[in-house]
C-alpha cells in the first residue's frame, strides 16, 4: 500500500505564471517523508534524542503537468532503494493533481548523519524495522554495502 497526504496548496506555493512554483513539489515530498517517520515514531524530538538525521545528497525533479492556483494536490511516496542496514535509501515521490493526473516526480537519495560528529553513520536497529514497513516501488532495489561506506 502506498503512503500518501492530499494537501490543500496555498498561495505562497505559486509563482507570477500562476503556476507551482518548482521548490514546491519538493516541500510537499518533504512533508510526505517527515509525516511518515512522524506516525511511525521518528519524530523530530526522537531524531534529536538519537542525535541523528536524515541528509540528502541528490535530489531529481520531473515535471509533467502544470499545478495551477486552487488546486489541491496528493502526494505518494515509497521506497525505491534501500541498502541492508538501511544506510542509504532512496525514496520516490509521485505529486498528483486534483484530476489525478501525474504533475511531477521526485526522487531523493540520501543517508544518515551523526548530528555531533558531523559524519555519515549507520541507523540505531529500531529503524530497520520502519523502513521494512515501508511501501516499495515495483522497481525496489537493494542498495550494495560497497556503495555504503558510513565512517565512524
Amino acid at each position: 500500500m502506498i503512503f500518501e497526504v492530499e494537501f490543500k496548496t496555498k498561495w505562497s506555493d505559486f509563482d507570477p505564471n500562476r503556476h507551482m512554483r518548482h521548490t514546491a513539489y519538493n516541500d510537499y515530498a518533504s512533508e510526505v517523508r517527515v509525516r511518515y517517520f512522524q506516525e511511525h515514531g521518528l519524530s523530530i524530538t526522537e531524531f534529536s534524542k538519537l542525535n541523528i538525521g536524515p541528509i540528502l545528497f541528490k535530489e531529481e525533479t520531473s515535471f509533467f503537468k502544470e499545478i495551477h492556483i486552487g488546486e489541491n494536490i496528493t502526494v505518494k511516496m515509497e521506497l525505491e532503494g534501500a541498502s541492508k542496514g538501511i544506510e542509504r535509501w532512496r525514496f520516490n515521490h509521485q505529486i498528483f493533481n486534483e484530476n489525478g493526473i501525474l504533475s511531477a516526480e521526485i526522487k531523493v537519495y540520501g543517508a544518515w548523519i551523526d548530528l555531533e560528529k558531523r559524519k555519515l553513520t549507520a541507523p540505531p536497529q529500531s529503524f530497520v524495522s520502519i523502513f521494512e514497513s515501508l511501501p516499495k516501488t515495483n522497481n525496489f532495489v537493494e542498495i550494495p554495502l560497497k556503495e555504503c561506506a558510513v565512517e565512524n
